[in-house]
């Protein structure tokens, strides 16, 4: 499988799994800290190959997925769960077996600068993703079916309208959740 965006990773290894299931290039953020001149590597590639954002399903790698996005709007993203990621406690990319990396490409979501607000705050407490004692695993159930990861309630909800999913694909995820539960 040839992609033609550059895909954005944390690091070496990730670059090492990424190749290893599909034909791509990369380019590697060095870790957290990401530099104005990586940013401005990843802004090129934007304008002239697309990128696809790849980082780890952790805080480090959502962090890092929030400052590109806010730097260079209308990447795609590719998520893969912490499950799917997590090899003897650690927990990356480089982790994923090819089959997981491979799905998670075909899988991408693209942010859009405009969202079209569909889903509001007021539908995140009537799904349980908000408040209750099981609000965080609704979230990681709704962040896996619908391929966008995991977030807290208010960057699920940005998120949500921010790669446009329809309200139809939001409460058929939702139901989908709640008949695994009974």
């Amino acid at each position: 499988m040839k992609i033609k965006e550059l895909i954005v990773v944390e690091g070496r290894d990730d670059t090492v799994a990424i190749k290893r299931a599909v034909n791509a290039d990369t380019i590697e953020t060095g870790g957290s800290a990401i530099h104005t001149w990586v940013i401005e590597k990843i802004r090129l590639a934007q304008q002239k190959r697309g990128v696809i954002i790849f980082t780890d399903p952790d805080y480090q790698g959502e962090r890092i997925r929030r400052i590109i996005s806010k730097a260079v709007p209308g990447c795609k993203h590719a998520f893969i769960t912490q499950e799917d990621g997590t090899k003897k406690g650690d927990i990356g990319v480089e982790n994923a077996s090819p089959e997981v990396i491979v799905r998670a490409l075909a899988d991408v979501r693209t942010e859009m600068i405009e969202s079209a607000g569909e889903i509001t705050a007021e539908d995140m407490l009537a799904y349980g993703l908000t408040s209750g004692g099981d609000s965080k695993e609704r979230r990681i159930k709704l962040g896996e079916k619908l391929g966008i990861g995991y977030a807290n309630a208010k960057q699920l909800l940005a998120r949500l309208n921010a790669f446009q999913i329809k309200r139809e694909e939001f409460e058929a995820a939702m139901q989908a959740i709640d008949k695994e539960r009974e």
